[in-house]
């Protein structure tokens, strides 16, 4: 499966970045990018790119390695080829055959603090 979103900003397979990044618009990366945060609308981390950060975005399309935590308002996608380790937060997550994933999963429509305690408190409710 191949995943191809409109792109304002990219950096290139052979370039790398580093530092606090924030794109008004969507971004591809295909080298390397590092730092403490990557704050964007829509990301695609190509194949071969490599990432070390925290991301903040709407949808995230995984392709390559990130090592840092994902958070999206939409969407996460990894693909077959994806290498993460982090945890992931987002009310949808669709996972490829293939992807390598170690991480916690929060997958919820609705911003909830303390998720474990929301689930634990519906069923000490049901049990009462």
């Amino acid at each position: 499966m191949q995943i191809e979103i409109q792109t304002n900003s990219t950096i290139g397979e052979n370039s790398y970045f580093g530092g606090r990044f924030l794109v008004k618009g969507n971004m591809r990366i295909d080298g390397s990018f590092e730092g403490r945060a990557l704050l964007v609308d829509q990301l695609q981390v190509g194949p071969k790119a490599r990432v070390k950060t925290h991301i903040d975005a709407t949808s995230v399309v995984v392709e390559g390695v990130v090592i840092g935590n994902i958070s999206a308002t939409r969407r996460i996608l990894l693909l077959a080829t994806a290498r993460v380790l982090g945890d992931l937060k987002t009310p949808e997550l669709i996972i490829q055959d293939g992807v390598v994933l170690e991480g916690r999963c929060t997958i919820s429509h609705v911003q909830i603090d303390n998720t474990r305690a929301y689930i634990e408190s519906l069923y000490e409710r049901k049990h009462a």
